[in-house]
């Protein structure tokens, strides 16, 4: 599919995002995904597979779109075709999955509230801690 991005060269601030041409999109029919910058090209690659409501040649122009403002901008893409990125948002995780991701955060919460020889937890020192100094703080001023 032919690309239909073109750069955008207006210099300074944009008050809205209506200010922007249609050829600034991945998808310019919804206007979705601006790419203006290096950093709005990264963004849409991210992104690609949350777009809703877009078909799969509109995914495919789209695709064209941002390897065109990714050469444009000097932002490497090592997917070669969009199927690679995504055809569904991939938002809809269980509850096992969740679960499963929450583990390692979950086990250094509690590696921080472990008990300390003194019987006070290490967290609740922290508090404490932080409480004393404002209280300081406050006192002095």
């Amino acid at each position: 599919m032919a690309a239909t991005w073109k750069p955008h060269e207006k210099q300074g601030r944009l008050s809205k995002r209506s200010d922007l041409p249609d050829s600034v999109f991945a998808y310019p029919k919804q206007r979705k995904e601006p790419m203006t910058n290096a950093a709005h090209v990264r963004n849409a690659v991210a992104r690609f597979d949350q777009v809703d409501d877009v078909s799969d040649a509109e995914r495919s122009a789209a695709f064209a779109n941002i390897k065109k403002a990714a050469k444009h901008y000097g932002v490497d893409i090592s997917e070669k075709d969009w199927k690679v990125l995504g055809r569904t948002p991939s938002t809809g995780r269980s509850k096992a999955t969740r679960r499963k991701a929450a583990a390692p955060a979950a086990a250094t919460r509690q590696k921080r509230t472990k008990t300390t020889k003194k019987g006070a937890t290490t967290r609740k020192k922290r508090v404490a801690t932080l409480k004393k100094r404002a209280a300081k703080k406050k006192a002095s001023r």
